[in-house]
């Protein structure tokens, strides 16, 4: 009896402990959980932000669709003749080098083009300039020849004044239409217009002030 007794004064263990442990678990758990979750929402949002960033960016630099340049680059004359005072007139040679400029992420294909050129509004010469294409942000360079002849005095009366002064001025207009090709995807039409102005020095036989907008 002695023995049992001591055995039943000992305190018995709390019956709930295993109960206790397996809720503190489930809880950490469920913590765990939603923190995972909370990550995965952050990642998602992070990325759709990106992705959102890179379309913007892609929108405004690769598939937004600029104007070509068509330029004039440099010329110069050969086989200038004036005419006199009392004879106002004049006729040479033109070697130019013209340029396509092309900033976009597509080639640009264009037609046919004719340049005129004038003195005062008179036309003076005239190029044609075949079909091509310049390459997707690149510049397309060639040379042309382009012979420029004015011997109508009467319709041109500042012209004895403007070889008496030493400067002629001419200027070049174009439009050239083309299309771009978007990387091999989307086009579109596109034209663009050549107003070039130069300046033909009698004394040098040179052209000088070459400027085009």
């Amino acid at each position: 009896m002695g023995e049992k007794e001591q055995q039943l004064s000992y305190p018995m263990a709390p019956a709930n402990g295993h109960g206790r442990s397996d809720a503190e678990a489930g809880g950490a758990t469920r913590e765990l959980r939603k923190k995972n979750r909370t990550k995965c929402f952050l990642f998602i949002a992070l990325f759709v932000i990106f992705q959102i960033g890179v379309i913007t960016i892609f929108s405004v630099t690769v598939m937004k669709i600029r104007t070509p340049k068509f330029r004039i680059r440099s010329a110069h004359l050969t086989n200038f003749n004036a005419g006199t005072p009392a004879s106002p007139s004049f006729a040479g040679t033109v070697n130019a080098e013209f340029t396509v400029k092309n900033a976009n992420f597509g080639r640009y294909k264009y037609r046919n083009t004719t340049v005129d050129f004038f003195y005062r509004g008179t036309p003076v010469g005239q190029i044609f300039v075949r079909d091509s294409r310049a390459g997707w942000r690149s510049t397309k360079k060639f040379n042309v020849v382009v012979d420029l002849s004015l011997a109508n005095a009467q319709a041109n009366p500042q012209l004895a004044s403007d070889l008496n002064a030493g400067v002629v001025q001419i200027t070049s207009q174009a439009r050239m239409r083309g299309r771009v090709e978007l990387i091999f995807v989307m086009k579109k039409n596109k034209s663009t217009d050549m107003n070039c102005t130069m300046e033909i020095v009698t004394a040098s036989q040179q052209l000088r002030n070459i400027i085009c907008k």
